[in-house]
């Protein structure tokens, strides 16, 4: 019986051909097993690609502990937050960060094409946010820098393919995994106890080829089975329908304020604002721009678009988005 193969497999297959370290063998091998289809034919294929995929796994856990950490990933935090995209394969992932970035990552219509978690910038009107874009999550493939780096987030975008069979199945099987590790996804408006011994992860399931057949029917059975806990976001990345209603619900998932500050006598520059955590006191802005503004502030002056309008401040007033400050030392 013929294998049938499709094109990606051979791709693929040339991608391993020039792999140099074990792990990205791992990574091609397991891509190959998915691309292979299931029926008689491919048996024996099958079972080979899961004998070399069991062999490296088996060498991995071998090596010194020392050499278990040799492959992490570590990125700066940089801009109002860092959302880290984390999904099945072929949701969609990287062509998500290019749609909401400058950045252009590595993009095909075959599993795995993200080996490496890749950082970009998206704009969101006058501030940045970083973007980590990651390799694909399978029950059999997940990295522990996988859980590093979601523990690291202050966000998550967890996206889903709404043209596969079986999202729902998806998102649970992810979600039990990431349980096993003490992290658990919550909706973006849920507040979190601080007892709680779990790293609970602010999340967007994000619902992506909403203009592809059968996504309506997909979106209608996600949407029922998530509600109440999630509400997932349909959007299309090759399109740009959703993104910029995304954009802003990534910005309120930050839970940050945008505060302005102001020379006296001069305008204020709304082009470079300083992203504080709501909540935060003038006090709190001051030690941003400076220390020395921390430990001599006699009182600020605050103009916001409806109550203030220059008024007198304490160190100790609340501030809220996109209020202008002028602070005297």
């Amino acid at each position: 019986m013929p294998a049938n193969l499709p094109p990606q497999y051979f791709e693929a297959e040339r991608k391993l051909k020039t792999a140099k370290t074990p792990q990205e063998k791992r990574i091609i091998l397991e891509e190959l097993l998915s691309l292979v289809p299931k029926h008689k034919g491919t048996e024996k294929l099958q079972a080979l690609l899961k004998t070399k995929i069991a062999k490296l796994k088996s060498a991995a856990q071998k090596k010194p502990a020392i050499a278990k950490h040799a492959l992490a990933f570590h990125f700066d935090k940089t801009g109002a937050g860092q959302i880290v995209l984390i999904g099945p394969p072929n949701a969609g992932k990287s062509m998500l960060v290019k749609s909401l970035s400058n950045a252009n990552p590595e993009i095909a219509d075959y599993p795995f094409t993200t080996r490496a978690p890749y950082p970009a910038m998206m704009e969101y009107e006058n501030i940045q946010i970083q973007l980590i874009d990651t390799p694909p999550i399978t029950p059999e493939y997940m990295e522990v820098w996988h859980y590093e780096l979601i523990k690291e987030a202050d966000g998550i975008l967890f996206l889903l393919d709404l043209t596969s069979q079986n999202p729902l199945d998806i998102i649970q099987t992810i979600l039990e995994r990431l349980k096993e590790k003490k992290i658990e996804l919550v909706a973006e408006d849920r507040s979190i106890p601080s007892e709680v011994p779990f790293y609970h992860k602010k999340t967007l399931i994000v619902a992506n080829k909403k203009d592809l057949s059968p996504a309506e029917e997909n979106y209608d059975v996600l949407k029922k089975a998530l509600e109440p806990r999630f509400s997932p976001i349909p959007v299309s990345a090759i399109s740009g329908d959703g993104l910029e209603y995304l954009k802003k619900r990534i910005f309120s998932m930050l839970h940050v304020i945008r505060v302005y500050s102001k020379i006296p006598g001069k305008k204020a520059d709304f082009s470079n604002p300083y992203t504080l955590k709501k909540g935060s006191s003038v006090m709190a802005m001051a030690g941003t721009v400076h220390k020395d503004f921390a430990q001599n502030l006699k009182y600020a002056r605050i103009w916001s678009k409806t109550k203030y309008q220059g008024q007198k401040v304490n160190r100790n007033h609340i501030l809220e988005d996109e209020d202008v400050i002028e602070l005297h030392i």
